[in-house]
């Protein structure tokens, strides 16, 4: 099985969305799949400045992200919804990535995580937008967990129906 990256789309310390992330990596490791993990909570502080643009390739603490990202055919993103999107510094993160050859002809899937009804879909309808310009495959199936205080609890999913829908993404990733 070719290893899989899993981003956690947030750089907020505990956030449900690294214990998603967490749980998407245990689900990885139940079914034999090498994975790894990035949390945007571990990039450089200054990364934005330091890291893009006519800084790309510079900031040594920030290439091992841009390595491990390059080296990687399948990634996972877990993302919140800020706002009506996704988190500034996910697109920060993206946009200080080799382009195009991080993304160009690999593939992702993505989960969304809301407190509210809509399960982050505007945010991954915006991924899915800057990914497909980027020349990545999105996996359809795309689980929007909504409500998510209310589905999950003590590093578990607590709705049968997320539960099943991530099981089925994994899957599908896995063959993708």
């Amino acid at each position: 099985m070719e290893k899989i990256t899993i981003v956690c789309g947030t750089n907020r310390n505990d956030s449900v969305s690294y214990q998603i992330a967490n749980l998407y990596k245990q689900l990885l490791n139940n079914v034999g799949c090498p994975n790894e993990l990035i949390d945007l909570s571990d990039l450089p502080n200054d990364f934005a400045f330091s890291a893009l643009y006519e800084m790309a390739g510079k900031n040594k603490d920030f290439n091992h992200f841009r390595e491990l990202m390059a080296s990687t055919n399948k990634f996972v993103f877990i993302v919140p919804e800020y706002n009506g999107s996704f988190p500034g510094v996910l697109k920060t993160f993206i946009d200080g990535l080799k382009f195009p050859d991080t993304f160009k002809g690999k593939k992702c899937a993505l989960v969304g995580v809301s407190s509210g009804i809509q399960g982050a879909g505007l945010a991954l309808s915006h991924l899915t937008d800057i990914f497909h310009y980027c020349g990545t495959e999105v996996l359809s199936l795309k689980p929007k967990l909504s409500h998510i205080e209310k589905n999950f609890e003590n590093g578990k999913i607590t709705n049968p129906l997320y539960k099943a829908l991530l099981d089925e993404q994994v899957e599908k990733i896995i063959g993708f």
